[in-house]
């Protein structure tokens, strides 16, 4: 089931569309459509949403170059249904296999799948199940699911979910933002990205971005996939924090560049995309 209804930019038209998920949840994106079939999908982070800055300005970089990007709320989070989980890795990746699946059956060619952060992880777990997309960008994901934890849910976490079954993620004001579920808990920490990234088909190109300043996700992270993805760049930001706040342009510039050199270097479109078995060519002539 898809809805759509759109409006008109200087640059392209974009549509908001809802494609229902393997569970049956609605999951709501904004297309940016620019009329080419080849497309990019562009995942969110941990409690974000497809209307963050660095997804927005990823779509609109893409969309100015003539290239369609699709932006999406992953369910739980944004505009999408379904209830919010603290792990969920293998959820969000089943999530990005509905969006895949929906553009391959509308005939277009997805070309790359790009996530931030916790995104980042889902687009390495699709491309460790699913050889159907040939690059794949990784910004600010996070290599030990087992870090991280103690700064969100303090230091007692496991003594207190053990005892409670869940912990409440409070702000400074005592409000609670979400709750923490043992189940959602175990998730995350039976989830291991490095050996995730080792089923990564040496065919599929994977580039991680990282900033120096990353305040939430440390950079040492990046430099570990390089150890376990078999085709791998590795771009450092030096400065950049885990949302690029003065580095959105740096950003772009970088993740165009690295899927604009991908097309040129396949000239044709892979076997293994069903999506785009019937095209011959992948740039056109506005790249």
């Amino acid at each position: 089931m898809v809805q759509t209804d759109s409006n008109s930019s200087s640059m392209g038209e974009h549509k908001r569309m809802v494609i229902q998920n393997s569970h049956g949840e609605k999951l709501v994106g904004i297309l940016h459509e620019t009329g080419a079939r080849e497309l990019v999908i562009i995942c969110h982070g941990f409690r974000s949403s497809k209307d963050r800055i660095p997804m927005v300005n990823l779509a609109a970089a893409f969309e100015k170059e003539g290239i369609s990007a699709f932006r999406f709320d992953f369910a739980g989070n944004g505009e999408s249904e379904g209830s919010f989980q603290y792990g969920n890795y293998r959820r969000e990746a089943d999530d990005l296999r509905a969006v895949i699946k929906h553009f391959h059956g509308d005939n277009r060619c997805v070309v790359a799948i790009i996530g931030h952060s916790k995104g980042g992880n889902a687009v390495l777990l699709y491309a460790s199940r699913y050889n159907d997309i040939q690059t794949v960008v990784n910004i600010a994901g996070r290599c030990d699911l087992k870090r991280g934890i103690e700064g969100r849910l303090g230091e007692d976490f496991q003594e207190k979910i053990e005892q409670n079954g869940f912990i409440d993620v409070k702000n400074r004001r005592g409000k609670i933002e979400y709750r923490v579920t043992k189940e959602s808990l175990m998730d995350r920490l039976a989830t291991d990205p490095r050996v995730a990234c080792q089923s990564i088909h040496p065919s599929c190109r994977i580039l991680t971005i990282h900033g120096t300043m990353d305040e939430f996700v440390p950079v040492e992270d990046a430099m570990e996939f390089a150890k376990y993805i078999p085709n791998h760049k590795l771009q450092i930001v030096e400065g950049a924090d885990h949302e690029y706040t003065s580095y959105q342009d740096e950003l772009a510039s970088i993740v165009l560049d690295f899927v604009k050199t991908s097309l040129y270097k396949d000239k044709c479109i892979p076997k293994t995309s069903s999506s785009c078995s019937k095209f011959d060519k992948l740039i056109d002539s506005r790249l």
